[in-house]
């Protein structure tokens, strides 16, 4: 599997775990463009001061456009050649990011953070292909290793934004992620196979058939509130944090916050590690145990309010949590129909990434309401909403396989 030509079909061992290491790659890299923003924002309000109070709509309408692009990019995947989508999207992803980085007011980077969300779906192009790739026996695995590149690229951007931004100012961070997305679209073209189109539905009953599967199948609407609640806590926690280091005791910048990115990496590492466990367990009991980790953690952060290392192992328990999740819920959904992962990918994950809007836009009420307790309260609300969810669920079909 050498050359752009070649199908994506039945690659051998060896092919598969390069395609799959690529395809993580490519997530991790468009993902981190919907999250560069998060420890910017003490930035965007120092260059902007006039629009202070409107700051957290950058994350907001950031993370809303990327369910945008999901209900309206992601579902072509069934549709058209992944790889040639992945190309188109990353062309429209750099002028956005320009666009953003040369940002002369509020609204200007507001609506450049809209269409960087919307075309950052290249990371949805890159799950299902991996679920097609894989043999069923390991698809867990498979999704888990390209979930743990899109992970890595969410919690890493925040690093490499930090330190950008520290030196050569938060402009510079939209410069090099474009510099970062030209180099892998070389890549791409040289290494990615096409994918074979599993549909001929015009791109209107393409559309409506998403409506059609969360009708059919329980196990998706249970899955994607699940994933919604839970990133919805992830996202309260990580939309406020710079706001929280910046203040005191800390007086902490941006570069502090992103370091954060690091530590939330052991999330990632534990990606393929729930992979498995899905493929041999099932993965109800995995997501039980994943809210359990979401919650504690927002316990934790709630005691930690002044205390770095508090911070750090709550982060550590928080990423590893939603992370573990995000694999089982993901391999349930793909097992319900395979020639539509990617329509069933996007009902899921517009829901999940809805929750991360609301999320964004719950941490910044709570903490201008109530302060550091209030983001914790909330975020442990959320991990509650899920479990109510999943615990009052019956085990759908998807377990079973």
């Amino acid at each position: 599997m050498s050359t752009s030509g070649s199908s994506a079909t039945a690659p051998s061992a060896a092919s598969l775990r390069g395609l799959l290491l690529l395809l993580a790659t490519i997530a991790g890299v468009a993902v981190a463009n919907i999250y560069y923003n998060q420890p910017l924002l003490d930035d965007f309000r120092q260059s902007f001061p006039h629009g202070a109070a409107w700051i957290g709509a950058v994350p907001a309408v950031t993370q809303l456009g990327y369910a945008l692009g999901m209900l309206l990019l992601a579902p072509l995947g069934d549709r058209f050649d992944r790889r040639f989508l992945i190309l188109l999207q990353t062309a429209g992803m750099c002028v956005s990011l320009l666009v953003a980085g040369t940002a002369s007011s509020l609204t200007v980077l507001i609506v450049a953070s809209l269409a960087i969300g919307v075309l950052a779906t290249i990371a949805q192009q890159a799950v299902p292909f991996a679920a097609e790739l894989a043999p069923p026996s390991a698809r867990g695995h498979a999704v888990g290793t390209v979930m743990s590149g899109l992970l890595l690229g969410i919690l890493l951007a925040r690093t490499a934004a930090g330190f950008i931004a520290e030196y050569f100012g938060w402009r510079a961070v939209f410069f090099a992620s474009i510099v970062a997305l030209l180099g892998l679209s070389v890549v791409i073209v040289t290494r990615l196979p096409h994918s074979k189109p599993t549909s001929t539905l015009g791109y209107g009953k393409l559309l409506a058939s998403m409506w059609h599967l969360s009708v059919e199948h329980r196990g998706l609407r249970e899955a994607s509130l699940t994933g919604a609640a839970l990133f919805a806590a992830f996202s309260i926690f990580w939309s406020v944090l710079s706001l929280l280091l910046a203040g005191p005791p800390f007086h902490l910048g941006p570069q502090a916050a992103g370091l954060f990115g690091i530590v939330g990496a052991a999330g990632a590492l534990a990606a393929p590690l729930a992979g498995k466990f899905s493929d041999r367990r099932g993965p109800r009991s995995i997501i039980t145990f994943a809210i359990g980790l979401v919650a504690v953690s927002f316990v934790i952060f709630g005691v930690s309010g002044a205390s770095i290392a508090g911070l750090v192992v709550g982060v550590i328990v928080l990423d590893i949590g939603v992370q573990a999740a995000q694999i089982s819920n993901q391999s349930r959904i793909y097992a319900l129909k395979p020639e539509a992962r990617s329509r069933v990918n996007t009902v899921y994950m517009v829901c999940y990434f809805i929750g991360g809007a609301a999320g964004s836009a719950i941490g910044a009420l709570a903490w201008h309401a109530f302060g550091w307790i209030g983001v914790s309260v909330a975020g442990l609300l959320c991990a509650a909403l899920a479990a109510w969810n999943h615990l009052h669920g019956r085990p759908a079909e998807t377990d079973a396989l």
